[in-house]
C-alpha cells in the first residue's frame, strides 16, 4: 500500500519531506485508529447503559434478563447487582409469571417478576398452555393445573414445585415446596393405605394439600433455586455466613475500596468469571462475588500453575493477597488460594480462556 501511495504522490508532484510526513502521519494513525474507533463505540454503549441503569433500573434489568444469553455476566449476577442498587424482585409463580420477565407496580415501587423462561426444562409450549388456561380461570390446585395442561410432563411439574413456583396455587393457603413436590408425585395416583384415613378425615382441598414432609430449609431452597433456574431472588449464598467470615478476618467486597493500597487482605466469594487472555502473559483474572459486590483477583502464572485445580474446579474460593488500588481501580493480587466449601448453591461461572 505504501509503495502504491508513494507512486501516486510522485505522479502528483508530492515528494521529499512532505511525502515522508504524510506517510508517517498515516502510519501513526493506523497504529491506534482501529482501537480508537472501537473505544469510541464502546464508550457510547457504556454511557447509554449507565444512563438507563441509573434512571430506569427496572426496565433496563428486565430487558437484560429477557435477552439472555448476552454480555459478560450471568443472570444471577445481574439480579444481585440490581438488588444492591435497590431493585426488588419477585420469584417465578405459575399464578403470576409470564414467559418473559415483567415489571409489576406496587404501592411503593416497581418490582421485577422473574419469567417462566428461566425454569430449566420447561418447554415454551407448556408455558404457553399454562398462561392460556390461567386467563380462562385461575388454577385451584396442582391437580387442576395438570388436568387443564394435559401435555405438561412430570419433570416439568417437579421443577416448578422445587423452585416454589406453585406455592400460591391454592386459593386458601400457601403451600411449601416439599408439599408441592408431594402433590406432584401423588397426582393421578391413589394416596395409598398409609394416608387414606388422614385424607378421608379432611375436606377435599385440605386433602390435596396434606403432606408428611417438612419444609425446605434456607440452604435447600437456595440449592433448589440454582438447580432449577440458575439464579435466586433470595439471599446471596454468602450472606448467611457473613458473621463467621467477619470473625475470621474475611473482608466483604464492598470494604476493599476503603482499605490502604498494599494492605494484606482476605476475600471470599462465588467465582462468577475466570479469564486468561492471550495477551496477559499467562496471568489469570477472577471475579469473586459476595452479597456486597464483586472483588477482582489477579493470579500470577506461577500461582495458577500451582493451584490450577483449585481455581478451575471450585465454585467458591477464599483468597489472601495484597490489595492494589490504582487510580480507584481495586484488585487483589493473590498469594494464597483455598477452596471454600460454602454451599452447593452457585451459578456456573463464565470462563474465558
Amino acid at each position: 500500500v505504501e509503495i502504491k501511495l508513494r507512486h501516486g504522490m510522485n505522479a502528483k508532484g508530492i515528494t521529499g519531506e512532505t511525502q515522508n510526513k504524510i506517510i508517517q502521519a498515516i502510519t501513526s494513525f493506523a497504529l491506534y485508529g482501529f482501537p480508537e474507533s472501537h473505544a469510541a463505540s464502546f464508550a457510547l454503549i457504556a454511557y447509554a447503559s449507565a444512563f438507563l441503569k441509573c434512571h430506569y433500573l427496572a426496565a433496563f434489568t428486565t430487558a437484560m434478563l429477557n435477552n439472555q444469553p448476552m454480555g459478560f455476566y450471568q443472570p444471577a449476577t445481574l439480579i444481585k447487582d440490581a438488588q444492591r442498587h435497590g431493585l426488588k424482585f419477585k420469584p417465578i409463580d405459575v399464578t403470576r409469571s409470564q414467559w418473559e420477565c415483567t415489571i409489576e407496580e406496587t404501592s411503593e415501587d416497581l418490582v421485577v417478576r422473574i419469567g417462566l423462561r428461566y425454569v430449566k426444562g420447561l418447554r415454551k409450549e407448556t408455558a404457553q398452555q399454562i398462561l392460556e388456561q390461567r386467563i380462562i380461570q385461575p388454577f385451584v390446585s396442582i391437580e387442576d393445573l395438570k388436568q387443564r395442561v394435559p401435555h405438561i410432563q412430570k419433570d416439568e411439574l417437579r421443577v416448578l414445585a422445587s423452585i416454589g413456583a406453585m406455592n400460591f396455587i391454592s386459593s386458601k393457603t400457601r403451600i411449601h415446596r416439599r408439599s408441592a413436590l408431594w402433590q406432584v408425585e401423588r397426582s393421578g395416583r391413589p394416596a395409598g393405605a398409609l394416608f387414606e384415613a388422614q385424607l378421608r378425615a379432611d375436606d377435599s382441598e385440605s386433602s390435596s394439600l396434606f403432606s408428611p414432609l417438612d419444609p425446605m430449609d434456607d440452604e435447600e431452597r437456595l440449592v433448589a433455586d440454582f438447580r432449577g433456574t440458575g439464579l435466586t431472588v433470595g439471599h446471596h449464598p454468602m450472606a448467611r455466613h457473613r458473621a463467621n467470615l467477619n470473625r475470621n478476618g474475611v473482608s466483604p467486597a464492598s470494604r476493599l475500596a476503603s482499605l490502604r493500597d498494599g494492605s494484606v487482605v482476605c476475600v471470599a466469594g462465588a467465582v462468577i468469571v475466570r479469564q486468561r487472555p492471550g495477551t496477559a502473559k499467562g496471568f489469570v483474572f477472577l471475579s469473586l462475588e459476595d452479597e456486597t459486590g464483586v472483588a477482582n483477583i489477579i493470579i500470577t502464572p506461577q500461582l495458577f500453575e500451582r493451584d490450577h485445580t483449585t481455581v478451575v474446579h471450585n465454585s467458591f474460593l477464599i483468597i489472601e493477597g495484597v490489595l492494589q488500588n490504582q487510580d480507584g481501580v481495586i484488585s487483589v493480587k493473590a498469594g494464597n488460594i483455598k477452596p471454600f466449601h460454602l454451599s452447593r448453591a452457585a451459578a456456573p461461572a463464565h470462563d474465558f480462556y
